[in-house]
């Protein structure tokens, strides 16, 4: 019997280790020039996730971000509000792929998110619909 409670900690244990390690890992992609000097993306949304959700461009090259979300009624927009550097956008997402294009100004780390909430639950950015465009030199 202390075997068996011993053996149950541990696997309580080493579950919450597991889970904890999972939370808050970042998909990173790192941009490329195509060879029409623009930087592409293609990114996903869904069920409060973005795919990359670590985006990493170079500064003063223009970047496009095809986005597209999953099937679903569920409403997603993707917003990114740093006018400093080039980037302001808000823009409503659906199946059909949307390009979004800007040319960063500035390096630095710029959050992205999902502005969307229903009523008195969590907003989808508190859900972890939420990301980061790294502008590089």
């Amino acid at each position: 019997m202390r075997r068996l409670k011993v053996f149950m900690i541990l696997l309580a244990v080493s579950t919450v280790c597991f889970t904890l390690a999972a939370v808050g890992q970042m998909k990173a992609s790192k941009a490329a020039v195509d060879k029409d000097g623009i930087q592409r993306v293609n990114m996903l949304a869904g069920n409060y996730f973005y795919d990359p959700d670590y985006i990493i461009v170079k500064v003063n090259i223009p970047v496009e971000i095809t986005i597209r979300k999953e099937p679903g009624v569920t409403p997603h927009d993707i917003v990114i509000k740093e006018p400093d550097a080039g980037i302001d956008i808000s823009e409503s997402l659906s199946t059909d792929p949307k390009i979004i294009t800007f040319t960063p100004r500035k390096t630095g780390k710029y959050p992205f998110y999902c502005s969307k909430k229903l009523l008195f639950f969590q907003s989808h950015k508190d859900k972890g619909m939420k990301g980061v465009i790294e502008v590089t030199d």
